[in-house]
């Protein structure tokens, strides 16, 4: 039976019905295309900025912004972006070394990583992460240097479970420097490494080029360092979920290894090199 009304003038394309489909093509480099409505026909040679670069057979160059009022082969187009190319050759873990997309996490090895608190592990596990999983290592965090003498104290260190600690202002005359020099001195010491980075906080670790910044704030004594540094650079600090949202804007800020100061890079490396041995 015939519908004498037609298709429903509600229904979805409506506004299509009647119109000439015009076919989408990627711009690709070399694709020859005709200028809509004038006498200009070229080669592609590059898409830049929203526009779509074109050079003659005279070896003029003109620029044209990319989509719509283009032919190919007599045919309209709509010009869009050629899709990337997908990367070639070995790439690179953000820590720097090759990326293996075949390799599975190992099993967790006995030995493992020890970091003073939350914020040094997310950020080892941001740069690390993908080498530390292949290698089977785990980082855990202590809630300070303070409480390492009683975790090795319920679960000592031995040939085949040697932990590597990275401790933060390791530095001559530090109470963190004390306590390290005091546990290595110890029994455990064989079987242990303890390094660290010369800042108050792993914050400080994080380059102040990352964070479009100058330099890190000088904080007085006598002020909690990381409400004093949200405050001189103008982030909120008014209690514990200002303090997290500030590290996660920071930790944001960190894509590679280039991102992070060498005094910690080495150390991270270090204690990998050691558990893994």
């Amino acid at each position: 039976m015939d519908d004498r009304y037609g298709m429903d003038a509600l229904a979805s394309g409506w506004r299509d019905t009647g119109r000439p489909t015009v076919a989408t093509v990627p711009a690709e480099r070399g694709l020859v295309v005709e200028l809509a409505g004038d006498d200009f026909v070229g080669a592609v040679t590059g898409v830049t900025a929203g526009h779509v670069e074109l050079e003659d057979r005279h070896g003029r160059v003109r620029l044209f912004p990319i989509g719509g009022g283009f032919l190919v082969d007599g045919r309209p187009v709509q010009l869009v972006p050629p899709r990337a190319a997908a990367p070639t050759g070995r790439t690179r873990t953000a820590s720097g070394s090759f990326a293996d997309p075949q390799a599975r996490a190992r099993v967790a090895r006995a030995s493992r990583i020890l970091v003073e608190g939350r914020h040094d592990a997310e950020l080892v596990e941001k740069v690390w992460g993908a080498d530390l999983r292949i290698e089977g290592v785990v980082v855990e965090y202590l809630q300070g240097v303070d409480l390492l003498e009683d975790l090795l104290r319920a679960e000592p260190p031995t040939a085949e479970r040697r932990y590597g600690v990275l401790v933060d202002h390791l530095v001559p005359g530090s109470k963190e420097t004390r306590i390290a020099e005091q546990i290595l001195r110890g029994p455990h010491g064989p079987h242990l490494k303890i390094v660290g980075h010369p800042y108050i906080d792993v914050w400080q670790c994080v380059t102040p080029r990352a964070l479009g910044i100058a330099a890190w704030p000088e904080i007085p004594r006598g002020i909690e360092w990381k409400k004093g540094v949200s405050r001189a650079l103008g982030w909120p600090a008014e209690d514990q979920t200002d303090i997290a949202h500030n590290w996660q804007r920071i930790l944001g800020s960190v894509t590679t290894f280039r991102d992070l100061d060498p005094a910690l890079l080495g150390r991270v490396e270090e204690l990998i090199d050691f558990v893994t041995a």
